[in-house]
């Protein structure tokens, strides 16, 4: 009855969109399977991911405190989230730009803390759900959740957006091993609808729903995943780049072949040498290399050399903006260069998410 009482204060248009706003928010919440019962959540991590997740938690009617090491990555954040407010904000029908943002805006707090210099950090005893979307540094994370652990309240859960690392590892140092999970967005979060869920070992099934439920509260489509190395989409996605590679190395095919086929015959929007050009060598490279370590037995983790090679060197492809683009040899003698014209959803799901 909320947005009911809303009427006789505000004006017509404000009414409109506070009424939105309520209903959208008690639609989110009342009918989900079941309520999460998250109210509070605070996102470490002011980059593309964590100011994407805080602004999307944000709309969802969540109340949001935005945490990072540096003032100007949280004042860059909160311009972006204010000009991605704002883009929403255009098509929305006579609802007063402003207001809409504004209302937005003013359910997210920023606080700056860096584990690299402080051992204590003041987590605030409301907060329900803490999301860790920082580098993907195990060691980075393992300081920053001990922080967390000896200062949040026992019924905070934790949980993070890797994208590659085990959650296991992740959590192995906390007291509070039934209350981790993981929470695997896409990039850009505000317009990806994916949300994997990770259920690591010691994640009991309570959490493992909480975190579902509040997936769905978000308006995300949730999968629910073990926690397997790149869950669901990498575990498939990466070997499959990876072995394009190598069809190309055993010289079965030639690259444009390779992607063409994949085009036409698979349905896929891009082809994988197209992909890896905007993804980038480096961040596969890196993906591979750090589960063949953990699982060496495993013929599709396996970094092959041309792609190996070509990240040494810093041919990375189109993210870094090099003279060349993604570019494969073959004897060092062949290059080949992708250009690539106008918007692919495929590269939106996947460029930020391994």
């Amino acid at each position: 009855m909320e947005g009911f009482f809303i009427f006789k204060t505000f004006s017509s248009q404000q009414f409109l969109f506070s009424f939105k706003v309520e209903m959208t928010t008690l639609i989110s919440r009342r009918f989900c399977h079941q309520p999460s019962g998250i109210k509070n959540v605070a996102v470490f991590g002011g980059g593309l991911m964590g100011s994407g997740i805080a602004q999307v938690a944000a709309q969802s009617g969540f109340n949001v405190t935005l945490v990072d090491q540096q003032k100007k990555v949280l004042e860059d954040a909160q311009k972006r989230i204010r000009q991605s407010l704002e883009k929403v904000a255009k098509k929305q029908d006579k609802v007063e730009q402003s207001e809409f943002v504004d209302s937005i805006i003013s359910r997210i707090d920023t606080e700056q803390f860096d584990a690299n210099k402080s051992s204590t950090f003041a987590v605030r005893p409301e907060t329900d759900l803490i999301i860790e979307a920082i580098v993907e540094n195990m060691d980075a994370k393992h300081k920053l959740f001990s922080v967390l652990d000896a200062s949040a309240s026992e019924k905070t859960i934790f949980a993070t957006n890797t994208s590659s690392l085990p959650v296991v590892e992740i959590f192995k140092h906390v007291k509070r091993q039934s209350l981790v999970g993981g929470l695997h967005y896409f990039n850009p979060v505000p317009m990806m609808k994916l949300l994997e869920v990770v259920k690591a070992e010691s994640t009991s099934e309570e959490t493992f729903e909480k975190l579902c439920n509040f997936g769905t509260e978000m308006n995300k489509t949730v999968v629910k995943c073990k926690d397997t190395p790149g869950f669901i989409v990498n575990r498939l996605l990466v070997p499959y780049l990876a072995e394009a590679v190598r069809m190309l190395e055993r010289g079965d095919a030639e690259m444009k072949d390779i992607d063409t086929a994949m085009k036409l015959g698979a349905g896929y929007p891009m082809g994988p040498f197209e992909l890896l050009d905007y993804v980038g060598l480096d961040t596969c490279v890196a993906v591979l290399q750090g589960w063949s370590e953990s699982y060496p037995d495993n013929p599709s983790f396996r970094v092959p050399d041309t792609m190996k090679k070509l990240a040494t060197e810093g041919k990375l492809g189109r993210k870094r903006k090099v003279e060349k683009d993604f570019i494969v040899t073959q004897s060092n003698v062949m290059e080949l260069r992708y250009h690539l014209d106008g918007f692919n959803p495929l590269v939106n799901y996947v460029q930020h998410s391994i």
